[in-house]
């Protein structure tokens, strides 16, 4: 009786294993198949880019796909329009994109479920690395006596469009500042702010954007032009109210006409993110071909001579992917702990 007892133990146990096996065969099998491969069976990602082809996203982007499938035998890939950061974060989220370009205060609100995202947190978003800076240029007519942010009193400022991501910045530095309600805001475009100030309708603009930009250098062509600086200590103020995404940076001087100074200023920057469950592998050569390939980018766009492998940290809101790590860590760059996922 024990035997059979024994034998029964063991046969109910070998079809417990056999059971287990397949299932994790079958486990297997599913996620090979949720993973998106071509015919060829290369991993397929979407790339979302900026609003137009006018956007430096759009051609950094859309750079960045043809050099994948020009350099990867493992990525297909292709570059779209779409609506910008808010959109492109919101796309990770759903699936919809694998690998995006969002400016790292939307990923910073994405992430903790701030502003647009309240109440609905992406935490699929994971970070490649930051690219380069998105300054903001307070812009005035080089002849002007105004020289500092304190000089800006009573005066005609351009604050951005209304709702834009510039006029949410130049409310908060001038408020930072103490100046929000001693200027006279004007809510205009990078277009009619650019002819306000040719004309002398206004006495500043303020703008965020990559530089060299076209929309100052449109204004400058016309009447020469400087930038406000923004001193260390309003940095510091805006980073205890809860803005640690601001970086400080230089722009040189000869960048615009007129400007025959170095101006220190606070920027974004934009970052290239990708979603938790690309793997790893896929991460790492997208990371390797992105950051060995700025060459090729800057055909599409002059700014990305400025990105950086030693300063991919810079800015960086959210956790990074592990297959960033590894391609990190192989070039020597310490990851601090603070972005290990």
């Amino acid at each position: 009786m024990k035997k059979w007892k024994t034998l029964g133990l063991v046969f109910v146990l070998v079809l417990g294993l056999v059971a287990a096996g397949c299932t994790q065969k079958e486990t297997a099998t599913q996620t090979t198949q949720s993973i998106p491969t071509t015919e060829e069976g290369k991993y397929e990602i979407t790339i979302y880019t900026g609003s137009g082809p006018g956007s430096v996203y759009f051609a950094i982007g859309s750079m960045f796909a043809k050099v994948l499938n020009k350099k990867s035998e493992n990525i297909a890939a292709k570059g779209v329009t779409s609506g910008a950061s808010v959109s492109n974060a919101k796309a990770i989220g759903k699936g919809e994109a694998q690998v995006a370009i969002i400016q790292n205060d939307v990923t910073y609100y994405a992430w903790n479920g701030l502003y647009q995202f309240e109440g609905n947190p992406i935490k699929e978003l994971r970070g490649i690395g930051t690219l380069y800076p998105e300054p903001v240029q307070i812009v005035v007519r080089a002849d002007s006596g105004i020289k500092t942010l304190e000089d800006l009193k009573g005066k005609k400022v351009v604050v951005g469009a209304p709702g834009s991501g510039v006029a949410a910045t130049a409310e908060r530095v001038l408020k930072a500042a103490g100046l929000w309600d001693q200027v006279e805001k004007i809510y205009q475009t990078f277009e009619e702010a650019a002819q306000s100030l040719v004309l002398g309708q206004v006495d500043a603009e303020f703008t965020v954007i990559a530089y060299p930009a076209p929309a100052i250098d449109q204004i400058a062509v016309k009447t020469p032009v400087r930038l406000i600086p923004i001193p260390d200590e309003l940095i510091k103020k805006l980073h205890d109210e809860g803005y640690p995404f601001y970086v400080k940076v230089v722009i040189p001087k000869g960048t615009y006409n007129g400007m025959d100074e170095d101006v220190q200023t606070i920027a974004v920057k934009a970052t290239l993110v990708v979603d938790k469950d690309v793997p790893d592998d896929v991460v790492y050569e997208l990371t390797k071909i992105f950051f060995e390939n700025t060459d090729e980018l800057a055909k599409a766009h002059q700014v990305a001579k400025q990105i950086d492998v030693k300063k991919a940290f810079e800015g960086l809101m959210i956790p990074l992917h592990p297959g960033a790590i590894k391609y990190y860590e192989e070039q020597g760059i310490t990851v601090p702990d603070e972005l290990k996922p």
